[in-house]
């Protein structure tokens, strides 16, 4: 089995990381105390070989007295109502951008009568799709995994699901194009053979976003994976190469459901606790 090896040094710890190909953690090791912490069953033998090798190769593992400084995390305020994510249902953020800005009875008429495409189309093709992909993630709660929907950033842009789990955390960015036949690559995405879209590209960054915003707030590394959910599409292909982000259609989403070993019970309900405070991304 292939993992890859990445050192982790925050809050005091320093750690070696064994990954699979996708990044998904398996296992880790103390680099102070030498003990490894295998996530995945199936995996043991594998990254103890792994993980012994690295440490043997360590010439200046951090001692106990040489150890950094725990850095102080920033405190939360106490969860209320207004600041509580989890009240928000799928599609929250276009909701609101349709109820501020959206065209008025007479511009839809207008537009309908020219059948001239608008800004305001794509907003409510986007609600549906959020609307539908966040049903089927809210199935996911019997399975011990957490959702949230339209989580706000900076810059008015939001996160649209955000699943957290045993099988780690997961940023989902939710497309719909219905009866669209389309090819996800490395980097980009086409839509009926059209120009390419930077969907995975921005979907990895926003997996990362999320990383820096959780670990600001918990005192383990969280790792997040960028998901791509397709709605409605007639045909959908992912070429071999492409790893980086996980691509479903709507309801595919269910393969997350058995993901287990990466996050403890008790990880998930901090990851939780900090995830659905909006506080926590107001300068993400």
């Amino acid at each position: 089995m292939e993992l890859h090896v990445t050192r982790w040094k925050r809050y005091g710890h320093d750690r070696l990381y064994a990954n699979l190909p996708d990044g998904t953690a398996v296992g880790w090791a103390d680099v102070t105390t030498g003990d490894i912490t295998v996530l995945r069953a199936e995996c043991r033998d594998d990254v103890i070989v792994v993980l012994t090798k690295h440490l043997q190769s360590l010439t200046e593992p951090v001692l106990p007295d040489r150890a950094p400084e725990t850095q102080a995390r920033p405190l939360l305020p106490p969860l209320t109502p207004a600041d509580d994510l989890a009240l928000n249902p799928p599609g929250q953020f276009l909701r609101d951008r349709l109820a501020e800005s959206g065209p008025g009875l007479l511009e839809r008429v207008v537009s309908r009568l020219l059948r001239r495409p608008t800004e305001w189309d794509s907003w409510r093709k986007g609600l549906e799709g959020e609307r539908r992909v966040g049903a089927e993630l809210n199935r996911l709660g019997r399975h011990g995994w957490r959702v949230l929907h339209s989580i706000p950033l900076a810059n008015q842009v939001d996160i649209d699901h955000l699943l957290i789990g045993p099988g780690g955390v997961f940023s989902i960015n939710t497309k719909h194009h219905n009866k669209g036949a389309v090819w996800v690559g490395d980097d980009s995405v086409k839509v009926d053979h059209g120009k390419p879209a930077p969907y995975a590209r921005k979907s990895r960054a926003e997996a990362n976003r999320v990383v820096r915003v959780l670990e600001r707030y918990c005192d383990f590394p969280v790792p997040v994976e960028p998901v791509l959910v397709f709605v409605g599409v007639s045909e959908l292909k992912v070429v071999a190469t492409q790893l980086s982000v996980r691509v479903y259609e709507e309801r595919q989403v269910a393969a997350l459901a058995p993901l287990s070993g990466v996050l403890t019970a008790d990880q998930v309900e901090q990851v939780y606790s900090v995830a659905r405070r909006r506080q926590a991304w107001a300068r993400a």
